[in-house]
C-alpha cells in the first residue's frame, strides 16, 4: 500500500494532468475538499469541479511542490500555485474574464487520510496575491461578471 505521502504526491499528479475522475477517487466516499478562500467545501463527484475550475482559468496551471510534513493520518504540503489565466476564473462571488496575466501565489493543503482515502482535503490559497497578481485586486467589484 503506497504511504500518505505518496498517495497526495499522486492526487497533485492527477490535477496536473486534469485526470478529473483519478482526482476523485482519491477520496473517501464521505470525503470533502474545502477551498477556505473561497469558503466553499465540495463532496462526492463535485470534488472534481476544483481541478476543472483552475484547467479552464490557467491553460498551463502548475503546482510547484515544496516542503512536505507528514504524520500518521495528516499531510501538509507547502506549494505555489502558477499559471496564466486564459480562461474565465468561477469563484463562488462571480467569474473574473480572462486577464492573461500570471498568477505565482503560495498555497498550503492540508489533508487527513484514512485507510488510503483522503477524507479531507482544506486548501489555503494566498487569494489576495492571486486576485493582485491578476490584477482585480483593487477593482473587485467591477473585475467580476454578473451572472
Amino acid at each position: 500500500m503506497p504511504t500518505n505521502e505518496e498517495i497526495i504526491r499522486e492526487l497533485y499528479r492527477t490535477a496536473e494532468v486534469k485526470d478529473v475522475e483519478g482526482f476523485v477517487a482519491l477520496f473517501a466516499e464521505n470525503g470533502y475538499f474545502w477551498d477556505v478562500s473561497a469558503d466553499a467545501k465540495y463532496y462526492g463527484e463535485d470534488i472534481g469541479k476544483t481541478v476543472e475550475i483552475y484547467a479552464s482559468a490557467f491553460h498551463d496551471m502548475h503546482r510547484e511542490l515544496g516542503d512536505f510534513y507528514v504524520t500518521e493520518n495528516v499531510v501538509i504540503v507547502e506549494l505555489t500555485l502558477n499559471g496564466t489565466q486564459t480562461g474565465p476564473l468561477a469563484l463562488p462571488a462571480g467569474t473574473i474574464p480572462p486577464t492573461g496575466k500570471e498568477m505565482h501565489a503560495p498555497c498550503c493543503d492540508v489533508f487527513r487520510l484514512k485507510d488510503g482515502k483522503v477524507t479531507s482535503f482544506h486548501c489555503y490559497t494566498a487569494a489576495t496575491t492571486i486576485l493582485g497578481q491578476l490584477g482585480v485586486l483593487g477593482n473587485l467589484a467591477a473585475s467580476f461578471q454578473q451572472s
